[in-house]
């Protein structure tokens, strides 16, 4: 299938690797023009390489930097010559009790997973609608339907973006000019991060990893963690032409362990 976006422009986040650099690999091969961001140069650059193999037509431009601050913002928006697709990614806040947190914890997790993205919206957001086009889809997380107790710092902020989104996506002049904004859920996925959040969880229980990587799997239908570019494939999907009448929408992808009907 042609999803009608050879030539666009993406900005994806935290892109260097996991979830990020499935949807910048997804995009890259539909012929999108990336602007990846991560706070490693090395490994980023590594990436863009990989993207630059999948389509030698396209271009692929790296900023090294720290999404979650104002400067990191600006430059990644600097190095893209217009935003016709957003991906927002960053990196969760730790696990561990609610009772260990400061206030600052708290700040540092909204900054990072509500209001940067909310920022990237607000700077993105009214040049898609003067164009006609427009697709923006933010990396939350499965635990916002179905919250995980070392995840607090992460049910908090990325629940909060969830009630955001749900009220911007719905505007009529939004909607009606082509921009549809979305979030892709995801469950237990191979990634850096799954490993970070059960090696939390091992400790807090008393277990290994391996045995709750395993336990996890058990209530997992598809009896497998995900991966990056099967992640990627359906964010490339929700940034096509073909996705235009699909908005302000909960994308959940876990393999069919949620049990709830909706």
């Amino acid at each position: 299938m042609d999803l009608g976006l050879q030539g666009r422009w993406a900005l994806v986040c935290a892109a260097s690797k996991g979830l990020g650099k499935g949807c910048a690999k997804a995009l890259a091969a539909e012929g999108v023009n990336v602007v990846v961001t991560a706070r490693g140069a090395e490994v980023l650059e590594a990436t863009a390489a990989e993207l630059r193999a999948l389509d030698r037509s396209i271009q692929v431009k790296t900023v090294a930097g720290d999404i979650t601050t104002p400067e990191g913002r600006a430059a990644a928006l600097a190095a893209c010559s217009q935003v016709d697709i957003l991906v927002n990614n960053a990196g969760g806040p730790p696990p561990g009790d609610f009772r260990d947190w400061s206030r600052e914890d708290w700040i540092k997790a909204v900054d990072a997973n509500m209001l940067t993205p909310i920022e990237l919206i607000k700077a993105t957001v009214d040049g898609m609608a003067e164009r006609g086009f427009g697709r923006i889809v933010n990396i939350t997380s499965g635990a916002v339907k179905a919250p995980i107790d070392v995840l607090g710092l992460s049910n908090g902020a990325r629940s909060g973006l969830t009630g955001f989104v749900a009220g911007v996506a719905r505007q009529r002049r939004l909607a009606a000019r082509n921009v549809t904004i979305n979030n892709l859920l995801p469950g237990v996925f191979d990634t850096d991060r799954i490993r970070t959040t059960t090696r939390a969880q091992a400790q807090k229980a008393g277990k290994s990893e391996d045995e709750l990587i395993t336990a996890r799997l058990a209530s997992v239908p598809a009896g497998r963690l995900g991966t990056p570019d099967e992640f990627g494939a359906i964010c490339a999907f929700l940034c096509s032409a073909h996705a235009s009448y699909l908005t302000g929408q909960n994308i959940l992808l876990d393999g069919g362990a949620f049990p709830g009907t909706f």
